[in-house]
């Protein structure tokens, strides 16, 4: 079975190749390219049996017929996410959809609280002084999460995950789900999206992206936060709608703001660091705020989750080529 890996970085190749070594007897090569997945590329698959995919990936309907004209039958997505995949299309040409649906979630929720112990206690903004030689506190203060309340938005893996964390800080927990956690019963509280809204001091979205959540937070739901909030994301980057939310903030309705995805879900963002670029990007505009922290999409990048990426996607290799069905098909 041969399988054209896309968007190859040199971390991809040593955790698949590490992976691949400690399997036995499984039939698979893999051939990297460092080219993304998208209509323009998707003709590179010829004589391979799947592609394997990203988040960032364009899995859309004419990607998808030329996959189908190279005799493609398996899209493996090395991530949860499959949001940029047409699956009606997929279905229609008969080429199955595989993902990783759980890889260490604690390596994102772990990164969800950096990013919101960062923001409240303006780390960037102290190291750069005390680099400066500038030990002053002016303008570092912060607030205790003890005892303060923490609303998790999404409660599967990682914001269960994340649910725990907080706990651990003392928090008051309360979720919004359309599906409630049983494993969380004991300590976190499901209510109503306005009322979390209303009562949290830590806002964390770790729910995916659909037609229900698109924009999920807007001015209005923006309004209806207390003043001093911390929003954190590092699931969906159009969970958020960025002008929206760049308003709140000259609002200043956030006390902090940390982002690890963003609507322009593409790295072009920052490799491409042209002035027109730089310029129009909403992404860009973000950065320009002293209370807003992002990163690079690192959520999901420990060691641990990246084993665990290359050991799924090749299970599910070895499941389509196998024949056997997985609860890591996307359906």
């Amino acid at each position: 079975m041969k399988i054209l890996f896309y968007d190859t970085k040199n971390y991809d190749r040593d955790s698949f190749d590490a992976a691949l070594k400690k399997a036995e007897n499984n039939h698979i090569e893999i051939e990297y390219i460092k080219s993304d997945l998208d209509p323009r590329t998707a003709a590179l698959a010829e004589g391979c049996d799947a592609v394997c995919a990203f988040v960032s990936s364009d899995v859309g309907a004419k990607t998808l017929e030329i996959l189908h004209e190279k005799k493609v039958g398996l899209v493996l997505m090395r991530c949860a996410g499959f949001n940029n995949v047409d699956l009606e299309k997929a279905e229609e040409y008969g080429i199955r959809v595989m993902r990783v649906p759980g890889y260490s979630p604690e390596a994102v929720a772990e990164h969800a609280i950096a990013l919101a112990l960062a923001c409240n206690r303006r780390l960037y903004k102290a190291y750069n002084k005390v680099r400066e030689n500038d030990f002053s506190l002016s303008g570092l203060m912060g607030f205790n999460f003890y005892e303060k309340t923490a609303g998790i938005i999404g409660t599967g893996k990682i914001g269960a995950s994340m649910c725990r964390i907080c706990q651990g800080f003392g928090m008051q927990v309360i979720a919004y789900d359309v599906y409630e956690n049983p494993a969380l019963k004991d300590f976190v509280e499901y209510v109503s999206l306005d009322r979390l809204l209303q009562e949290s001091d830590l806002i964390s979205l770790h729910c995916p992206l659909m037609d229900s959540t698109y924009h999920l937070i807007n001015i209005d739901t923006i309004k209806k936060m207390k003043d001093g909030v911390i929003l954190v994301n590092t699931s969906r980057g159009a969970l958020v709608k960025t002008d929206d939310l760049i308003e709140g903030i000259r609002m200043h309705k956030f006390a902090g703001v940390g982002l690890d995805v963003y609507e322009e879900e593409t790295q072009n963002v920052f490799e491409d660091r042209s002035d027109e670029i730089l310029e129009h990007s909403t992404t860009a505009r973000l950065l320009s705020f002293p209370n807003v922290m992002i990163t690079s999409h690192q959520g999901f990048f420990t060691k641990e989750a990246l084993t665990a990426i290359a050991e799924t996607t090749l299970q599910n290799a070895r499941d389509y080529l196998n024949g056997h069905s997985s609860q890591n098909d996307v359906k």
